[in-house]
């Protein structure tokens, strides 16, 4: 139980961020739970390293690599000039975040949105003179709650494609989540222009090109982005042909960084400036989860619970407030065999896969890219999203994500 105890200290710190006088890092909170399971012996050292999901880290760490490269060059900020010059006031913008990140989302990835994405708002933000919070906030919800409508959106819907019985998984998620989706993403656009009204103006926006800063890197770059989607057009194909595992996501974003690796002058520069701290928060928070997860008290919970676990409405609670203890791959991984055990429906799976991914809109740890967008910002330009402020805009908005998903599930 000590491992729970843990768990609460180190949600609770994530909440104020002050302990004192000192100010603390998402990361160092984290890495402090995982050194306090380890002390108490929760967990042990070899259990805590084969707790640590190098996938994951290395598909972080090469589309971090990517990322930093884009971002140095400046091809970037070209591309975002290509995309938003449309946007001429503050509610374009934010609906092209909305929906431009959100579609893109369901095929590259939250993570990678998250990664590539973070820098391209705090520039809007910068050159418009716009609260670099409200583009962040829109970035975060965008990823979350459009990586929803597809199988490789993010990795717990993957595992629900793969093991849950899903047939013909792409055109099974976009006919059950699609509309949805884009519904809920609507509703994020007028949520917060309530909570930021007075933020939004009708001031014309005046887009300018930025200039490349490293042609060189900017060619590399250019050939990675090409690698990248050419391995995710490959990798929806092989989903769909049901052979997901001959392409795993890691080797797509080792493969898109190598051309920076392999053949880049500033190759231990761009290393160098990558976000490690989101990575050292990745491995510890892998071992918290793990030693929470082997007290059985979740598990047990559910296991003993005498509600109908089954049901629609209740899957998409339980997955929404679960995912926040820990953690959305996790909870997918416990509660997906209770429900092939139960026989539950198709409908019951899908349910699933958009509980546990809005997990992301209620609270900062209910999404690993909410955690990479926050410590980008910090990093790159010390701004920054706390928990409440986090949480007074994700608490509606989840509720209403859970609605309308209920009664698409339920009666369309």
């Amino acid at each position: 139980m000590i491992s729970v105890v843990v768990l609460g200290i180190v949600f609770v710190l994530i909440a104020v961020r002050q302990v004192g006088k000192f100010k603390l890092d998402i990361w160092q909170i984290m890495f402090g739970g995982a050194v306090a399971v380890l002390l108490t012996r929760q967990i042990s050292i070899l259990d805590a390293i084969g707790s640590i999901n190098i996938d994951v880290i290395l598909f972080l760490f090469g589309m971090f690599v990517v990322g930093q490269a884009l971002e140095e060059s400046g091809y970037l900020s070209h591309l975002a000039y290509l995309f938003f010059r449309k946007a001429k006031a503050i509610d374009s913008l934010i609906l092209f975040i909305l929906f431009g990140a959100g579609i893109l989302s369901a095929f590259l990835m939250n993570d990678t949105l998250a990664i590539i994405g973070t820098p391209v708002v705090l520039l809007l933000a910068e050159k418009h003179n716009v609260s670099p919070k409200i583009l962040l906030l829109t970035l975060a919800f965008a990823i979350t709650t459009g990586s929803v409508m597809s199988p490789i959106g993010n990795p717990q819907n993957l595992l629900i494609a793969i093991h849950g019985n899903v047939g013909n998984s792409f055109v099974t998620f976009f006919k059950f989540l699609a509309i949805p989706t884009l519904i809920n993403l609507l509703i994020a656009f007028f949520i917060l222009k309530i909570f930021f009204r007075d933020h939004f103006h009708d001031e014309q926006l005046n887009h300018s090109s930025e200039p490349l800063k490293d042609v060189r890197l900017t060619k590399l770059s250019k050939v990675s982005l090409a690698i990248l989607f050419l391995l995710i057009i490959i990798k929806i194909i092989l989903v769909y042909l049901g052979k997901e595992e001959q392409l795993k996501l890691t080797f797509i974003a080792l493969l898109s960084a190598a051309p920076i690796i392999l053949l880049s002058k500033r190759r231990i520069e761009l290393v160098k400036k990558i976000d490690w701290h989101t990575l050292i928060f990745f491995a510890a928070m892998f071992v918290l989860m793990q030693s929470v997860w082997n007290t059985g008290f979740f598990q047990l919970y559910i296991k003993n619970s005498h509600l109908n676990i089954t049901s629609v409405i209740l899957i998409l609670i339980v997955s929404v407030l679960l995912s926040q203890l820990i953690s959305n791959v996790p909870l997918v991984a416990l509660y997906l065999p209770l429900l092939i055990h139960y026989g539950v429906s198709q409908t019951g799976m899908i349910a699933l896969a958009a509980g546990s991914t809005i997990a992301g809109n209620l609270f900062i740890l209910g999404a690993a890219s909410n955690i990479i967008i926050i410590q980008n910002a910090e990093k790159k330009r010390d701004e920054t999203i706390t928990f409440w402020e986090f949480a007074r805009i994700g608490i509606p908005f989840t509720i209403l994500n859970v609605a309308v998903y209920f009664l698409f599930l339920k009666y369309f």
